[in-house]
């Protein structure tokens, strides 16, 4: 991986938190049917957006929502970049998929192929009633049409730039970086 170099700090841990509080209104305010509402958070760091979200609405609504990991390495279009073995860790989804509202769950859009990714691998369970996308930081450069129904913060960004997620729960700090490519 290309060396960088740190920017600038976009969110702290109390910004994720705030942001993670008004995605949970926001789903519930645009869900008809909560009880047909399920998560899945793309792994590494869509995954405990998808837990904590269901906390947080579990605590409003006294529901519980079902959360689901997917993995997509099999599934990504760069497949022969990443390595000649990639690593491949277990979809875990345990609930029906089929006519589910499912909220997909990811840290960063940016291209849209690691959506486009997890559409193929999510089908692969069933069929949706509907798929709507959230992710924390939207940083445009799409290269599909591909587009969030939830998002935390929009940033404009260059191509040289990387934004870093870091969850308490993967990395042992909670905070949104920018970097560039040295």
């Amino acid at each position: 991986m290309a060396e960088t170099r740190f920017k600038s700090q976009l969110m702290s841990a109390s910004e994720i938190d705030r942001t993670m509080v008004r995605l949970a209104h926001e789903i519930l305010e645009k869900t008809k049917d909560v009880d047909e509402l399920a998560f899945i958070g793309i792994r590494r760091r869509g995954v405990p957006m998808a837990q904590r979200l269901a906390k947080k609405i579990e605590s409003l609504e006294k529901r519980t929502i079902p959360v689901g990991i997917l993995d997509i390495n099999l599934y990504r279009d760069d497949l022969s970049t990443v390595g000649h073995k990639p690593v491949v860790n277990a979809t875990e989804i345990g609930f029906p998929v089929k006519g589910k509202d499912i909220i997909l769950m990811d840290d960063v859009l940016y291209t849209g192929r690691t959506i486009r990714a997890a559409l193929d691998a999510l089908f692969d369970h069933g069929r949706p009633a509907r798929v709507r996308l959230l992710v924390l930081i939207d940083r445009g450069h799409r290269e599909l049409p591909i587009e969030a129904s939830f998002i935390g913060r929009v940033l404009q960004t260059a191509d040289n730039e990387i934004v870093e997620v870091k969850f308490n729960e993967i990395d042992d700090v909670e905070k949104v970086l920018l970097v560039e490519k040295v």
